[in-house]
């Protein structure tokens, strides 16, 4: 066995499994390719009937799956239950638009007749993360079949039995065989993947150490690639915020899913006027928050995926305090079984701080005290990532202007950082290359081919 999945509440083995021998893999990726080969001939109509099928599945077996979400990774079994509706609503979106969405650009030229088409590439490799096992494999895939694309899904070792979940639900929906197929491979299997001639592009959602070394590969192998990498969003709250509205999302925005959110609100950068009041409300809530079994309906704080993950988190918090940051609840593992992470607060956290130019992926909040709102804008972008942020002010016109200013791919005012299928989703920065969602991200896997008519 090469690989075990925990159960992260307790820590209990759930499953093991082998890694694919090299000669599994090649049957794999010789299906997978000509099934992407046939499905890119597809009409939309095709495409359209299976996503709607998939999607009606996906619907009607919303409690299995959600409970195979936080069995495998620990998510509160609400929140895998959005997760599972959004992938179902993801369906059929593109079912819905994808056709308009890659019609051909007639464009205006001294030719007959000038247009950009958009055409599929093949087949893409998708190596998707844990935190949203379902979601983060949807988001990828279903664009990219409806734009007439075949997919080959390797997920995080922690989570196979939700890529399994996927690769039944496509085959019970009546996808061709080979057209998404899940492969249980190892490191170096993955970069043999990346270099294959049959693969034509890269999707990657995770670390931006990993995404480095992806972007790497598929560069050296002239492969498209879409990443989607890490986050340390700021919430920044203005003299005029609606304060308990901004912190009901900031709950929400650090809290949710255990912290493991790459566009969580990661740092709170608040003005002198309310960070007293803004630093006690949060405090009391974070303490008021409960952690227990995710299947639990009392239980408001899920355990960390893995006891790894929850280790490296601690190691952030202890190393920010050594800095010069100040505990003021939590800060500490769990005792017991699971791999639960205190919910934390770290206030006086300061540019050059762990807490503050590092990523910390778990349910750690740090308070960030501004001179002003010019000096939240420079302490916002005073990061290598750039994915998201959020501003709150009840001055519309000047939170769009202060979100203007920011090195971000998404920018929210008085409201939470999230992805919706309807907008182009991504980041800037050491946060990723390309965008997914929206028209951007179905055309990311196209040729857009110009065709020009003398």
């Amino acid at each position: 066995m090469n690989f075990e999945t925990r159960n992260p509440a307790t820590g209990e083995l759930i499953e093991q499994f082998d890694f694919l021998t090299d000669n599994q893999l090649e049957q794999r990726l010789e299906s997978a390719s000509q099934a992407a080969e046939a499905w890119g001939c597809t009409s939309f109509a095709e495409r359209s009937k299976l996503l709607h099928t998939l999607g009606n599945l996906v619907t009607e077996r919303r409690q299995e799956l959600a409970e195979v979400i936080s069995l495998e990774m620990g998510k509160l079994l609400p929140e895998a239950l959005g997760e599972v509706d959004k992938c179902a609503l993801a369906c059929g979106f593109y079912a819905d638009n994808a056709e308009g969405m890659l019609q051909d650009d007639l464009i205006e030229t001294p030719a007959r007749r000038s247009l950009v088409t958009y055409e599929p590439l093949g087949l893409v490799f998708a190596i998707m993360p844990w935190n949203f096992p379902l979601w983060q494999v949807f988001r990828c895939m279903v664009p990219a079949l409806m734009a007439g694309n075949g997919i080959i899904l390797k997920h995080a070792p922690n989570v196979p039995r939700c890529a399994k979940a996927v690769e039944t639900l496509m085959r019970d929906a009546g996808a061709p065989e080979g057209l998404m197929t899940e492969v249980t491979i190892s490191v170096d299997q993955a970069a043999r993947v990346i270099a294959d001639h049959r693969v034509n592009g890269v999707a990657f959602t995770g670390s931006e150490g990993a995404g480095r070394k992806i972007a790497a590969l598929a560069g050296q192998n002239l492969k498209k690639a879409v990443l989607e990498l890490g986050g340390s969003d700021p919430l920044i709250v203005l003299d005029d915020a609606d304060l308990e509205a901004a912190m009901d999302v900031a709950m929400r925005a650090r809290f949710s899913n255990a912290g493991q959110i790459c566009i969580a609100s990661k740092r709170f950068l608040v003005v002198p006027s309310r960070i007293g009041e803004f630093t006690e409300m949060l405090v009391e809530r974070t303490k008021a928050l409960k952690t227990g079994n995710p299947l639990d309906a009392s239980t408001t704080l899920a355990p960390m995926a893995r006891g790894d993950l929850r280790d490296q988190v601690h190691a952030q918090v202890q190393q920010s305090i050594s800095e010069g940051a100040r505990a003021l609840t939590g800060c500490e593992i769990v005792e017991g079984e699971g791999y639960f992470y205190a919910p934390s607060v770290l206030d006086n956290v300061k540019l050059g701080m762990t807490a503050f130019n590092e990523e910390i992926f778990g349910p750690v909040a740090a308070v960030v005290a501004v001179r002003d709102e010019a000096d939240a804008i420079a302490q916002a972008n005073a990061t290598r990532f750039g994915l998201g942020a959020s501003v709150w002010t009840q001055d519309l016109e000047k939170g769009e202007a202060f979100l203007r200013q920011l090195d971000v791919g998404a920018g929210f005012v008085n409201a939470q950082v999230a992805s919706d299928i309807r907008m182009p989703f991504g980041g800037t920065k050491a946060s990723g290359l390309g965008r997914e969602l929206g028209v951007n991200g179905i055309r990311e896997f196209c040729n857009s081919k110009s065709v020009w008519i003398a």
